[in-house]
Parts: structure tokens; C-alpha cells; sequence
């Protein structure tokens, strides 16, 4: 009993958590997909505004694609 208490109190706080990042990040994602995005990114170190903001389209490469001869 004290395990499946335990197991809601720790989902309460994931969703409040989630939340409260939507609500900061003001995105219209659903909670759904933040939390996918959260599952997918879980062993990674990274700042939890940058996994939900649009990638940046700037392309850093300088060298330019050799054409295929």
C-alpha cells in the first residue's frame, strides 16, 4: 500500500513539475508530446527550456559540400 501511495505521490509531482515548465515555456504543445520529448531526452544533460524551444536553422558549417564527381 505504501509503494502505489508513493508511486502517485511521485506522478503528482512529475505532472505538476511538466506543468508548470508548459506553462513557463508558454509553447502550445500538449503535455503529451513534453513528456515524449522528455522520455526520449531522459540521459541527457541539457537545459529542460532548450529541449522544447524550435531548433535553430543557422547552419555553422563553413565549409561548403564538395559536389560528387
Amino acid at each position: 500500500m505504501n509503494a502505489v501511495k508513493t508511486q502517485l505521490w511521485i506522478a503528482l509531482c512529475a505532472y505538476l513539475v511538466l506543468s508548470f515548465l508548459k506553462f513557463q515555456s508558454k509553447l502550445g504543445t500538449s503535455l503529451q508530446r513534453m513528456l515524449r520529448i522528455l522520455q526520449l531526452n531522459l540521459f541527457e544533460r541539457r537545459d529542460l527550456m532548450s529541449l522544447f524551444r524550435p531548433p535553430d536553422t543557422k547552419n555553422d558549417c563553413e565549409f561548403e559540400q564538395l559536389p560528387l564527381i
